[in-house]
């Protein structure tokens, strides 16, 4: 999560896209994968825990502490533009040539109340969603919100939001309080996103209370490394657990070019393997595959936060044109030379149109 105001975002917009700057003039649409947004309910409750240091997380404070009682400018600016879903977002994205976003609930989401408040948080919480969606079909969609902290409440509240709602399927903000989704507790979940053929997208959290405070003392648990530390740690944690050796069709979403781990595949097998060769640890245990496989497999990427032509190029390479999406991170990113930036990456435009429209399309199954 983090805020670019260059576009010109504090005073209202990044200049107008150009008349001719079409889905037809360019051969494709725009889809932004990882577009967050909070209903006003849910801004007021992170409010109120700032006001009375009601929970014990630290990366949650500095996560919204800049929207605490004296909030700048820019912070106003960040909080209005994530509860806008009417004129002010749509303005935005015409600004800058996105046709479409792909809706994901802002971190931490509900995951740092009790379980019956979560679980009524993602209830109430994509009900509103899918209203905003029916009243703009064609620029939102989105993805169901769920409490982990109650997983069978969670697996039926993804089943409702997809097969009632039409959400496209579910996002989890990483970590909820301390804990991972590889434990077995929370594998309804993923039954249910298997059985529904619908992928869980891990959003980024800051580092757990377990984990946060080395990052927090030279501001390092956000975007900048902790996002991606934590997160990628997450997906690791997946993997060696065996969830996929159980689940072979999850479909995994990762933004931000996968968080890291692509750099790291040849590592992570080699050291995988002589780990459970050594017997070291009830926790890594014999896979099908290797770990690099299940993230061939199973995962697909989106560039939030990410609009560097070497990375996307890597990220392409090793897990093919069809695994990677565009995706802005807006509001939190909203630039407009990012976009032109992608427009030129040295691809087919075949290769265009699937990271900007036919993965997202297909993954998400949008109409």
């Amino acid at each position: 999560m983090t805020y670019d105001a260059r576009a010109g975002a504090g005073s209202g917009g990044c200049g107008v896209a150009k008349m001719s700057d079409t889905p037809e003039s360019r051969g494709y649409k725009r889809i932004a994968t990882e577009e967050a947004w909070a209903t006003p309910e849910l801004v007021q409750l992170y409010t109120q825990i700032l006001d009375t240091r009601s929970i014990n997380d630290p990366g949650f404070y500095s996560l919204w502490g800049f929207f605490g009682k004296s909030p700048t400018p820019r912070a106003k600016d960040l909080i209005d533009r994530i509860q806008d879903m009417g004129e002010r977002r749509l303005n935005d994205m015409d600004a800058t040539g996105i046709d479409m976003q792909l809706l994901l609930l802002t971190a931490p989401g509900v995951q740092v109340f009790d379980p019956p408040t979560a679980t009524a948080l993602a209830v109430s919480t994509n009900d509103q969603l899918a209203e905003i969606i029916r009243k703009h079909p064609t620029r939102y969609q989105g993805l169901a919100a769920f409490a982990p902290q109650a997983p069978q409440a969670a697996a039926r509240e993804i089943e409702r939001a997809v097969t009632q709602l039409g959400l496209k399927g579910a996002v989890v903000n990483s970590h909820t309080q301390g804990e991972y989704l590889d434990d077995e507790k929370f594998w309804d979940i993923f039954a249910a996103a298997e059985a529904l053929d619908v992928p869980v997208y891990i959003h980024p959290n800051s580092p757990s209370p377990q984990m946060v405070e080395p990052f927090l003392s030279r501001c390092l648990d956000a975007a900048i490394y902790g996002f991606a530390a934590e997160t990628g740690l997450h997906a690791l944690r997946l993997i060696v657990s065996g969830v996929f050796d159980r689940f072979p069709n999850l479909k995994i979403v990762l933004g931000h070019l996968g968080e890291g781990l692509p750099y790291w595949l040849y590592r992570i097998d080699f050291m995988h393997a002589g780990i459970v060769r050594s017997n070291r640890s009830p926790g890594a245990l014999p896979l099908r595959k290797k770990p690099s496989e299940y993230l061939r497999d199973n995962f697909y990427f989106t560039t939030s936060g990410m609009p560097w032509e070497p990375s996307i190029s890597l990220v392409q390479r090793l897990f093919g044109h069809d695994k990677v999406m565009y995706a802005m991170d807006y509001p939190y990113e909203y630039v407009k030379e990012e976009v032109d930036m992608m427009d030129n990456l040295p691809i087919t435009p075949q290769q265009k149109k699937m990271f900007f429209q036919s993965n997202a399309e297909r993954i998400f199954k949008l109409p």
